[in-house]
């Protein structure tokens, strides 16, 4: 089983939609501080469930949806998507599957599985 692809969608740093796709075998995240390395942590560990803002290094779950500069482009939601291969352990159930969590500035929160509700 392995994370196959992560799409953030107004996630802290992250305007509009980021789209990560992982290669078999080790994969690195580099760059320089301030970049958002940490942050696509964050967003893993939310969208799996995390319920702890300290954990996630911010004091508001709404501290969760991008805030532009200039406040113009603010988000109006966060999601983060991860879509997981599991053809090796449970290809009962298909090649892959995809969990989902959509947060609202309105307080509102969605989980998906295979994009149904």
């Amino acid at each position: 089983m392995k994370i196959k692809e992560i799409k953030l969608y107004g996630f802290k740093s992250f305007p509009g939609e980021t789209k990560l796709v992982l290669n078999a075998g080790i994969t690195a995240f580099v760059g320089p501080n301030g970049s958002g390395k940490s942050n696509i942590f964050d967003a893993l560990r939310w969208v799996f469930g995390e319920q702890s803002m300290k954990a996630l290094r911010c004091e508001r779950v709404e501290d969760l949806i991008y805030v532009s500069p200039d406040a113009k482009n603010d988000a109006n939601f966060t999601e983060v998507s991860v879509t997981i291969d599991n053809a090796d352990y449970f290809p009962q159930f298909g090649g892959e599957f995809e969990i989902k969590r959509r947060f609202y500035r309105t307080g509102e929160s969605e989980f998906f599985l295979n994009r149904v509700k």
